[in-house]
C-alpha cells in the first residue's frame, strides 16, 4: 500500500525548518541581486537611453510591485497553499497547469543558474583568457565542479544554507551601493543629457519594450519568500518579506542604470564587455573599480545561485508531495533538504552547461530563456489572484474585494504584456524544455492511481506538444539560432 500523501499545498508531516521574516526577505533579495544587476548598464544602453530607462523601471517596478502585492494577498487568503507559484496555478487551473507552472519555474531557475556560471567565467576570462566568454571547455568544466560543490553544500541543510545566504546578501549589496556613490562623484549632466533620448533609431515604446526581458530577469526572485513559505514562522511574514525585498532591490537596480548614463556615452556603454558595471566604474575611478565589481559579482552570483537552487528544489518537492511528480522527488534527508529534487536540479544545470558549448551567444540566450520560463508561473499566479477576488473564495461574507481585484487585474495584464514582449521564439523554446517533462507528470499521477489528463488538459498538452515540435523543426532548419 502506498503511503498517504499530504493534501495538495500542505506541508509534509515531516517537520520543516522555520526561518524569520528577515531571512525570507534575504531569499528575495538574494535571488534578485545576482548577475543581472552587473549587466544592466550595457543591456539598457543597447536598447535605450536615460528617458527610456526611467520609463522602463517605472513600468517594471510598478508591475512587479503589483505582482508582489498579489503574492502578499494570496499568502493571506490561502494560507493552506504553502508552495507559492506551483500551488496557486494548481488550485486555480488544475493539475496539469500546476505542473506547467512548477516545471517552468524550476527550469527557469536551473537555466538561470547556468547563466550565473557563464557570467562568472566570463568575468574571470578578462584575466584568464582560457575561460573566454564563459563558453569554453575549461569554463564549462570549472562550472560543472561548482554545480556539484553547491549540491553538497545545500545537501547539508536548509538552515545552514539560509544562514550563508543572509551573510552573502549583505556582502554583495554593499559593493553595488559603493558603485552608485562613486559614479555620482563623477556624474556629468552634459553626458546624461546627450544619452537622454537613446539614439537607437527606435521610438520610445520600442526602446522600453526591448528592456522588458532584462527587467524580468533581474526581478526573478520576487517570489522567493512565497516559494519558501513552508519555512515561514508566520504567514504574514511571507507578504511583508516579498514587498520589502522588491522595494529594496528596485531602488538599487534603477540607480545602477541611471548613474551609468551620466558617466559614459551610451554607445560606449553598450559596447562594454560584460559585466558592464566593471567597465563603467573603471572609466570613473580607474582599474581598481573593475576589480571591485568583479569581486562583488562573484560573491553576488554565488549567493543568488544558492537561493535559486533552494527555490528550484522546493517547487519540485511540493509538486511531488501533491502527487504530480514521481515519489523520488519528494524525498528529504534528516536536514530537511529535498535531496531528490536537488539532484534533478543539478543534473539539468549540468546538461544546460553542455549546451553552452554550442550556443553562439550563451550569455543572452540563457538570460532571455530564463526570463521567458519565469513569465508562465508569474502570469498564472496573477490570474489566480484575480480568480479569487472575482469568486470571493477565501474572503469573509461582506468583505470588500475591489482593491484586490484591481491589483490582480493590473498584475495579470502586466505579466501578459511581458509574455507578448518576450516574443514567439523564446516561448517556443520554453515548450521544448517543459513538454518532455510531462513524462514526470504522467509517472507521478500513475503512481497515485490518479487520472492523468482531463479532456481540457489533453487539449493543452496537444497544443504545447505542437509548439515544442515546431520549435525543434525551426532549430534544425536554422530558423532559430541559439
Amino acid at each position: 500500500m502506498k503511503p498517504a500523501l499530504p493534501a495538495p499545498g500542505t506541508t509534509s508531516p515531516q517537520s520543516s525548518t522555520r526561518v524569520s521574516m528577515f531571512t525570507l526577505a534575504t531569499f528575495v533579495i538574494g535571488s534578485m541581486v545576482g548577475a543581472g544587476v552587473f549587466s544592466l548598464p550595457a543591456n539598457f544602453a543597447t536598447a535605450t537611453g536615460g528617458a527610456g530607462a526611467l520609463i522602463a523601471w517605472a513600468v517594471a517596478g510598478g508591475g512587479m510591485l503589483l505582482l508582489a502585492l498579489v503574492f502578499h494577498r494570496l499568502a493571506i487568503r490561502r494560507p493552506d497553499l504553502d508552495a507559492g507559484i506551483y500551488s496557486y496555478a494548481k488550485a486555480g487551473f488544475g493539475n496539469y497547469v500546476g505542473f506547467f507552472s512548477a516545471f517552468g519555474y524550476w527550469a527557469s531557475a536551473c537555466v538561470g543558474n547556468v547563466f550565473y556560471w557563464v557570467f562568472i567565467m566570463s568575468t574571470l576570462g578578462a584575466v584568464f583568457p582560457g575561460l573566454g566568454a564563459g563558453d569554453t571547455v575549461l569554463a564549462v568544466a570549472l562550472s560543472s565542479v561548482g554545480i556539484w560543490l553547491f549540491f553538497l553544500l545545500i545537501r547539508r541543510g536548509v538552515r545552514e544554507a539560509s544562514a550563508l545566504n543572509r551573510v552573502v546578501s549583505v556582502a554583495k549589496t554593499v559593493p553595488i551601493l559603493v558603485f552608485v556613490v562613486l559614479c555620482l562623484t563623477v556624474f556629468d549632466p552634459a553626458v546624461f543629457a546627450a544619452n537622454w533620448s537613446g539614439g537607437t533609431g527606435e521610438d520610445l515604446f520600442e526602446q522600453v519594450r526591448a528592456t522588458m526581458l532584462v527587467t524580468v530577469f533581474v526581478f526573478i526572485g520576487v517570489e522567493g519568500a512565497s516559494v519558501n513559505s513552508r519555512h515561514a514562522r508566520r504567514r504574514s511574514d511571507v507578504g511583508r518579506a516579498t514587498v520589502l525585498g522588491l522595494l529594496s532591490v528596485l531602488s538599487v537596480f534603477a540607480s545602477v542604470t541611471i548613474v551609468s548614463f551620466g558617466v559614459m556615452p551610451r554607445d560606449e556603454i553598450a559596447a562594454l564587455r560584460q559585466p558592464s558595471m566593471a567597465g563603467v566604474l573603471e572609466h570613473a575611478v580607474g582599474g581598481w573599480g573593475a576589480i571591485l565589481v568583479g569581486a562583488a559579482l562573484v560573491v553576488a552570483v554565488l549567493g543568488a545561485y544558492l537561493a535559486w537552487t533552494l527555490m528550484a528544489a522546493e517547487v519540485l518537492l511540493s509538486a511531488a508531495r501533491s502527487g504530480d511528480l514521481p515519489a523520488f522527488l519528494r524525498r528529504t534527508n534528516a536536514k530537511d533538504t529535498p535531496v531528490g529534487a536537488l539532484t534533478l536540479s543539478s543534473l539539468l544545470a549540468q546538461v544546460m552547461l553542455v549546451v553552452v558549448l554550442v550556443a553562439d551567444d550563451a550569455f543572452n540566450v540563457a538570460l532571455e530563456l530564463t526570463s521567458a520560463l519565469a513569465l508562465i508561473p508569474f502570469f498564472l499566479s496573477a490570474a489566480y489572484g484575480l480568480k479569487l477576488a472575482l469568486t470571493g473564495e477565501g474572503y469573509r461574507r461582506g468583505e470588500g474585494r475591489g482593491r484586490d481585484a484591481t491589483i490582480a487585474t493590473l498584475a495579470t495584464v502586466y505579466t501578459a504584456f511581458l509574455l507578448w514582449a518576450a516574443g514567439p521564439t523564446y516561448l517556443l523554446l520554453c515548450l521544448v524544455i517543459i513538454v518532455p517533462g510531462t513524462v514526470l507528470f504522467v509517472l507521478g499521477r500513475r503512481e497515485q492511481g490518479a487520472r492523468v489528463f482531463r479532456p481540457v488538459e489533453w487539449v493543452l498538452f496537444a497544443l504545447a506538444a505542437a509548439g515544442a515540435v515546431t520549435a525543434v523543426v525551426l532549430l534544425v532548419t536554422g530558423a532559430i539560432v541559439l
